[in-house]
């Protein structure tokens, strides 16, 4: 069996799933490549893995048309509460202050993926193929030639774009040889859902510690979504804590403004790392989400950004067809890392920056740190620019990412 198309995707995750359903309401010939059974996720329940929205997300997913299916089943944040524990430095981010409905959402990975399966089998332009695996790829001056393995048989396809939305251990990236540079936080990240007698109030919470910041995300169910950063040493220990004993830990560490922790669900922990590619485009090859860009999840900003790759490259893609220009030339791809380029590095820095500052317990960094958070609460203009860039509205944005629809492009 033989297939040709305008787009192969490597990577039917959310990021892939994402790029796949705006190309395909445009009516560019797509296929995507999952590993995994196609709608393979977990079932609903209390341990569901959540993922924040930043409302530049929002936005996105109400250009593809599917912001309607997902608004149910996502809690909107009002306000984000940052505090520096066992210091007086604090600040605060609320809708009232931005003029808008919700500074972003937390929706789970279950819901998220629902509704990308359900809209990818709407359209007649994209083809899934799950589970699949790329075993062979050559990229010639014409097209990206590859073999894909599924249900026993050898696909060859044929397309213009080869874009590698595997994830941080891209095996696109790799067999390419393109490098990465790697910074290992020594840190890991413990994940779980836990309960509160007080009840979040949609309120978001971010609460610098010694051990590195720890997170709690208002979520549907009366239910809050905790990303607990601790040393890389101390994982097991944590992990290994019975219920009781993990959360009072975790009292300790946060204190009492959701009240008492009256439950936690399963937990699973990741090593944290900041990853960056040094190339995200070759003739007929686009990086995108996590493959080019694997940051700490500080601030929850690594989907969104993943996200928002997607807005752009659509864009370009778009453009170039609407001139009759080859998509896969690396001029026009370029377009797509030149207008991306500011934005990974932004965020990139602002989360390395963050972790390196609020790791350092030196009293006159700590002094400083604080004295620069209560300057931001009050100073409404500063607190705008970071408002923008947490929300995923800073710089030039795409059409998607202005929450306009491409399905008449």
């Amino acid at each position: 069996m033989q297939g040709e198309f305008d787009v192969l995707i490597i990577g039917g995750g959310l990021v892939g799933a994402s790029l796949a359903c705006a190309l395909g309401q445009a009516g560019v010939r797509t296929c995507v490549v999952e590993a995994s059974p196609l709608g393979g996720g977990q079932q609903s329940g209390y341990d569901e893995r959540s993922i924040a929205l930043a409302q530049g997300s929002q936005r996105i997913f109400a250009g593809l048309g599917l912001w309607s299916a997902l608004q149910p089943e996502a809690c909107p944040i009002h306000t984000i509460h940052v505090s520096d524990r066992g210091h007086y430095g604090f600040t605060r981010l609320r809708r009232e202050q931005e003029g808008v409905a919700a500074l972003g959402y937390v929706a789970t990975a279950r819901v998220l993926g629902k509704v990308l399966v359900e809209g990818l089998q709407r359209l007649d332009a994209v083809q899934v193929l799950a589970p699949a695996q790329l075993t062979a790829f050559h990229i010639d001056a014409d097209a990206v030639h590859a073999d894909i393995e599924h249900r026993g048989e050898t696909l060859r396809c044929t397309a213009g774009l080869l874009v590698a939305a595997d994830g941080a251990q891209s095996a696109v990236r790799r067999q390419l040889g393109i490098e990465t540079t790697r910074r290992d936080y020594e840190q890991t990240a413990i994940i779980a859902n836990v309960s509160t007698d007080k009840p979040h109030n949609n309120v978001a919470f971010e609460r610098f510690t010694d051990s590195g910041p720890l997170a709690l995300l208002p979520m549907t169910g009366a239910r809050s979504a905790l990303v607990w950063t601790v040393r890389a040493d101390q994982s097991e220990e944590v992990i290994a804590l019975d219920d009781a004993a993990f959360l009072e830990r975790l009292q300790q560490r946060f204190g009492y403004r959701l009240g008492r922790f009256t439950r936690v669900g399963s937990r699973n922990a990741f090593p944290l790392q900041l990853l960056q590619a040094s190339e995200s485009v070759r003739p007929r090859l686009a990086l995108i989400g996590n493959a080019v860009h694997t940051l700490h999840p500080i601030a929850g900003q690594g989907f969104n950004l993943g996200l928002r790759d997607v807005a752009a490259l659509v864009d370009v893609i778009l453009d170039a067809r609407r001139s009759g220009q080859d998509i896969g030339s690396l001029a026009l791809l370029q377009r797509y890392a030149e207008w991306r380029q500011a934005d990974q590095r932004r965020v990139a820095l602002f989360t390395d920056s963050m972790v390196r500052l609020f790791g350092q317990s030196l009293p006159p960094v700590a002094w400083l740190r604080d004295a620069g958070m209560l300057a931001l609460d009050a100073c409404p203009p500063a607190k705008r620019w970071f408002g923008r860039m947490t929300m995923g509205r800073a710089g030039r944005l795409p059409r998607l990412a202005r929450g306009l629809s491409i399905a008449d492009e």
